[in-house]
């Protein structure tokens, strides 16, 4: 079982035979006096599946933010894939390669599925059009709605539009090295659904993250998408990572932080903040 010494400090992984995927060192994120993340870190290897847990206003989406780039640390490093991240993403002129599927699918009604999926290639306009929408279809049927590409957002139900959404994170720039390895971010993936369709949306976390032979981080407080999703399991509160482990590490470990967000107690070391 791993705890938290076993995150901090870090062994130095740029010594060592892979480039991590993310590497986060006395990583600060602070509002005004209050730190929402508080000199964290964190290594992500090549290849794996994470799930960041804690209750709501621990800063875990905060996490995806850094990680998509839309917003820089007050302070330490933020390395993906073994390259410093100083600029937000719009100011990079070779970006990492990091997909964020939103909670929301974030769909432009105005377009037709097709169109919404294709929509990044379309507007680098390195492709002709039957190009892209070969890659278009293979990533729909990819997610089983290989059938809905001429329809609009507005058409499908809830589900339908995450899964679009999932396709959508699949296609990849024409221009990226064949060798490269990308990062998907999950927020809240299965929020509001019921339990068959969020079954249906953790096969198809694993699977999008292995079509695109990348790794993934999911923010989540649901017990069977974080269990479902994730290889690791890293439990944030206070600004700092509590605990690290694997998936059968965290349904059995006696850490009191786990514990208490596993079982839903209100007894434990996180309590609501007071006012």
């Amino acid at each position: 079982m791993n705890q938290l010494s076993v995150i901090s400090p870090l062994v130095n992984a740029r010594e060592s035979s892979f480039k991590p995927v993310v590497e986060m060192r006395g990583l600060t994120m602070q509002w005004g006096s209050h730190p929402v993340l508080d000199g964290v870190n964190l290594l992500m290897k090549p290849g794996e599946r994470i799930a960041v847990v804690g209750p709501s206003g621990a800063g875990k989406s905060t996490v995806l933010r850094l990680l998509a780039g839309l917003q820089l640390p007050t302070a330490g490093e933020l390395r993906l894939f073994d390259e410093p991240q100083p600029y937000l993403r719009l100011d990079q002129r070779l970006p990492p390669d990091v997909r964020l599927v939103f909670q929301n699918p974030a769909l432009l009604a105005s377009l037709t599925v097709e169109e919404n999926v294709g929509f990044l290639l379309n507007r680098l306009g390195r492709m002709g059009p039957a190009q892209v929408r070969d890659r278009v279809m293979a990533c729909l049927e990819a997610v089983g709605l290989y059938e809905v590409a001429d329809q609009y957002p507005g058409q499908l139900s809830g589900g339908m539009q995450k899964r679009v959404s999932f396709a959508r994170a699949l296609i990849d720039d024409p221009d990226r090295d064949e060798a490269a390895m990308p990062l998907l971010l999950y927020d809240e993936p299965t929020a509001g659904l019921d339990p068959v369709a969020a079954t249906r949306i953790e096969d198809l976390i694993v699977k999008t993250t292995t079509v695109a032979q990348g790794c993934s981080v999911v923010v989540s407080h649901v017990s069977s998408t974080i269990e479902r999703t994730a290889e690791r399991i890293v439990m944030l509160y206070g600004g700092r990572f509590q605990w690290d482990g694997t998936v059968d590490d965290y349904r059995t470990t006696d850490n009191p932080y786990v514990v208490q967000f596993r079982t839903g107690n209100l007894r434990g070391p996180m309590q609501p903040a007071e006012h």
